[in-house]
């Protein structure tokens, strides 16, 4: 179980269940209702409706540890199955991260993607131009999830040459300050020794879009084509979905660790991410301590010293658009979910109306009746 992450952490977690003569195991793959764990006996498969919850964001989802009635427990009580014998998740152990996002749904419903994940790789395809935004958006969201982002460009054997390359990772490293970027190419098999050296001994979780070459970097990782690879539409150069479920794979090599696939990812909604978006536009965090104002909206105020950076060329103008849109997002999937915060809101709207009226009547006079 070591391999796949157990460690003192966990077994204290575990340790009240074991008395009831539960099994710890790892949620490796989630599948209507049911999932498959790796215990020390092996992969169960098992249910998962004594952990059923309305909550999308606190389900059972691949890199979970879990405590599991399989009637094989260690001490021989034979802690009792479910339902036909089938072994049972009991209890799901707190999560020390969780990738998570928001659903296209008009209900703005959260969604596990991924728990207790180190790192995030975050794969970016250089066959196609690069969306720097969408790159903030995954790095917002890895920040988020309590793991540390890693951006690997993909596909780097089809830039051609060195300089343009250089320059399109340093582009990307100007959008995520603080965030390493790897670049490789799984089929050439360059800068692969580099990213292993990184994910070994930990979980790690990969993302990206259709189409970033996900399954192949994957495949190469790990060593076997253990996930199934596809060829992207000639049409729009985009990929179709390889991968259907969240996979927690083992890695090969001594320092062990796994891996967690995911299915490609076309829209990447925020979740409770204000501190993520902070975390991604860490310079425009610390140029807004120098603002006049304590609350200073970057807008129009007088002493701004984001609007100085961009005037000076210092903060591309794109990077604060880029910031400006995240929150606006960010603040709108908490509206929608927080009644508090619409109350809050709709209220902040009636004085700005009032005020606006009031200087409105000030200007020109109150205005007659006919």
């Amino acid at each position: 179980m070591r391999r796949y992450g157990w460690d003192s952490r966990v077994a204290d977690a575990f340790a009240p269940y074991e008395d009831e003569g539960l099994l710890p195991g790892r949620i490796v793959r989630v599948d209507r209702g049911l999932c498959d764990a790796v215990t020390a006996e092996g992969v169960v498969r098992a249910g998962t409706a004594p952990v059923a919850t309305s909550d999308p964001t606190r389900t059972v989802c691949t890199g979970d540890w879990a405590a599991l009635s399989t009637g094989t427990a260690r001490d021989g009580s034979g802690a009792q199955a479910g339902p036909g014998g089938m072994p049972e998740v009991r209890a799901v152990l707190p999560r020390r991260t969780a990738f998570v996002r928001s659903t296209s749904s008009n209900r703005s419903e959260g969604q596990v993607l991924a728990a207790n994940v180190d790192i995030a790789l975050i794969a970016v395809s250089l066959a196609e131009e690069l969306e720097l935004a969408r790159v903030e958006r995954f790095v917002a969201l890895a920040w988020t999830s309590g793991a540390r982002p890693l951006i690997v460009l993909t596909k780097a054997d089809l830039v051609g040459d060195a300089g343009t390359l250089a320059q399109l990772a340093a582009d990307v490293e100007a959008s995520a300050p603080g965030v390493e970027v790897l670049a490789v190419s799984a089929t050439e098999e360059e800068g692969l020794e580099a990213l292993t050296a990184v994910v070994g001994g930990g979980t790690c979780v990969l993302l990206g879009r259709s189409g970033a070459g996900k399954s192949t970097l994957a495949n190469a990782l790990l060593g076997e084509e253990a996930q199934d690879v596809r060829a992207i539409r000639d049409s729009d150069g985009k990929g179709r979905h390889t991968t259907t479920t969240r996979d927690l794979l083992p890695l090969p090599g001594p320092a062990g660790g796994v891996l967690i696939d995911t299915p490609g990812l076309r829209g990447v909604g925020l979740w409770d991410a204000e501190a993520g978006v902070g975390s991604t536009f860490s310079e425009i965090e610390a140029l807004a301590e120098e603002c006049r104002f304590h609350d200073c909206r970057h807008e129009s105020e007088p002493g701004c010293a984001v609007l100085a950076a961009v005037d000076d060329g210092t903060l591309p103008q794109r990077r604060l658009e880029s910031y400006r849109k995240l929150l606006r997002e960010n603040a709108r999937i908490a509206a929608r979910t927080d009644a508090r915060l619409r109350a809050e809101q709709k209220r902040r709207f009636k004085e700005m109306s009032a005020e606006g009226r009031y200087n409105a009547e000030r200007k020109r006079g109150p205005r007659r009746k006919p």
